[in-house]
């Protein structure tokens, strides 16, 4: 019997690793739609009362198709349009420096590192251009899973109500309550500061001069599609209008443009707003919510902006569930 059992727990252990090997890669698009899913969950169920489940899924979901391919052409367009630039740049003081006639060797030394460099360079240019596929196929795991837990939400909520493990159901109800307010206090904070940021994003190319006002205001709403992806945020745009301004020989409204925009856009205010936001909303510590979001980036990625707050709840809820159990016995 016992090496039977040994046999099945070998089986288990095998099937759960191959499994998590499966998932591992796909986890960032399937974690990040199930919470962009929570966000949008009380609007769908509004449409619901007006259509059916799968077709208010649907509706949402075909919005959000067509919110990710502007945001994703756009975002193609910026990076590819840095990179080329910043090839571009080092190739030129590449080919510059080269002509200079250098003492002590340095002429050879420089030749001998930027041979080596230069295929670097290149091998990244190519890791971008073949990064695309891979991007889309996320995107489309990202929307498929966004639509499947707006489809089965209910049933989601009773599994996991069901998995309380019995005798501990009101710790449990408490658990998940906080996550839920973190969540919700999360979600509230991010949208509103990245509306926030559009609009600073707005007026600051428009009061610095840097463009007219509809392509301000198109600058305003690229920042807030792109303050909802982790990594990139608010700061490549303002970054991109730094590097325009550079190449137009505007070295102060460039420099002008930079510190607005890393103060009162991106990535200051992440730091220091947001925190607020969030801890007023889930009554939590402000330093509790910032040590979340740094620690929780640094141990999971940029997936620890959500993680890092919530677990920390969660640690002083089952604190102050322990002191009130003790203070019961004694």
């Amino acid at each position: 019997m016992k090496a039977e059992e040994i046999l099945w727990g070998a089986v288990t252990l095998i099937i759960l690793y191959l499994a998590w090997k499966t998932i591992a890669p796909l986890l960032s698009a399937i974690f990040f739609a199930a919470i962009l899913a929570y966000a949008v969950l009380p609007l769908h169920k509004r449409l619901t009362k007006r259509t059916d489940n799968k077709k208010s899924a649907l509706i949402f979901t075909i919005l959000l198709i067509g919110l990710s391919s502007i945001v994703t052409v756009e975002l193609v367009l910026i990076i590819k349009n840095l990179i080329v630039s910043f090839y571009g740049d080092i190739m030129t003081f590449i080919s510059w420096s080269l002509t200079l006639e250098l003492p002590f060797g340095i002429s050879g030394a420089l030749q001998s590192l930027y041979s080596q460099l230069t295929p670097k360079l290149t091998e990244y240019v190519q890791s971008y251009v073949f990064s695309i596929p891979e991007y889309l196929l996320q995107l489309v795991i990202f929307l498929a899973t966004f639509y499947t837990f707006l489809v089965n939400s209910d049933e989601i909520k009773k599994q996991i109500y069901a998995l309380i493990p019995g005798g501990h159901e009101d710790l449990g109800k408490k658990l998940l309550k906080r996550a839920d307010v973190t969540l919700q206090a999360l979600i509230r904070a991010w949208l509103l500061l990245n509306i926030a940021k559009g609009i600073l994003m707005t007026l600051g190319f428009w009061g610095f001069g840097i463009t007219d006002l509809p392509t301000a205001l198109l600058a305003g709403l690229l920042t807030i599609l792109f303050s909802f992806i982790p990594l990139f945020e608010g700061w490549m745009i303002w970054l991109v209008a730094a590097i325009f301004l550079l190449k137009q020989g505007d070295v102060l409204k460039a420099i002008a443009i930079s510190i607005y925009g890393a103060v009162l856009v991106s990535p200051l205010p992440d730091f220091t707003i947001r925190p607020k936001l969030v801890a007023k909303e889930a009554k939590l510590d402000e330093i509790m919510v910032l040590i979340g979001m740094i620690g929780g980036v640094w141990a999971f990625g940029v997936k620890g902006l959500i993680i890092g707050p919530i677990v920390l709840n969660l640690v002083s809820a089952l604190l102050k569930e322990w002191k009130r159990i003790k203070a019961q016995q004694s």
